[in-house]
């Protein structure tokens, strides 16, 4: 009698351990857009757990997103970073309009986080510079307040870039938990 309830209680734990990953997957850490996600990070040689890091830092999946910076869709990019990342990338009539189509966002979005990370190879990096921009990570590396050897970066002076740094990389830890 004491193993059957041993064993019900084991069944009912392991039950519930897996009701709560599945909640957590489809609710909380989905993985949508999968197919336009890995087809892009894979072109431009991403995790796509990353990318789906970025995506739930930035949009929260919502590609009509739109902050009050003006940043657009499911990654969060600027009319100004569209038209550079457009003209880049060969798009030929670039809109702000374009921001919002799930497939276009994504794949100037991985294209962006690839260019980023040809610049910086750091994984920290690469968030900062998506967030702060490019510019201002690298005035940082310069700067040896916030950079003790130009090659990595020991403060942050924006919180806003920081805790966007430490989101993205919790996001990715349960993302890669959770899909791996």
């Amino acid at each position: 009698m004491k193993l059957k309830k041993i064993i019900l209680w084991l069944f009912v734990i392991v039950v519930a351990l897996v009701g709560i990953k599945y909640y957590v997957q489809r609710y909380a850490f989905p993985y949508k857009h999968e197919d336009v996600i890995n087809k892009y990070s894979k072109e431009y040689n991403l995790d796509p757990l990353f990318v789906l890091s970025i995506i739930k830092a930035e949009s929260k999946f919502d590609s009509n997103a739109k902050s009050h910076k003006d940043a657009y869709g499911l990654m969060q990019i600027t009319d100004s970073t569209g038209e550079w990342i457009a003209s880049q990338m060969k798009i030929k009539n670039f809109s702000e309009n374009m921001l919002y189509d799930e497939e276009t966002n994504i794949k100037m979005g991985c294209w962006y986080l690839n260019n980023l990370h040809k610049e910086f190879g750091d994984k920290d990096l690469v968030i900062a510079a998506y967030n702060a921009g490019r510019g201002n990570v690298n005035k940082w590396l310069k700067d040896n307040e916030y950079s003790k050897d130009g090659e990595n970066i020991h403060y942050i002076p924006f919180p806003e870039t920081k805790n966007y740094v430490d989101k993205v990389n919790i996001y990715y830890k349960i993302y890669k938990y959770l899909y791996s």
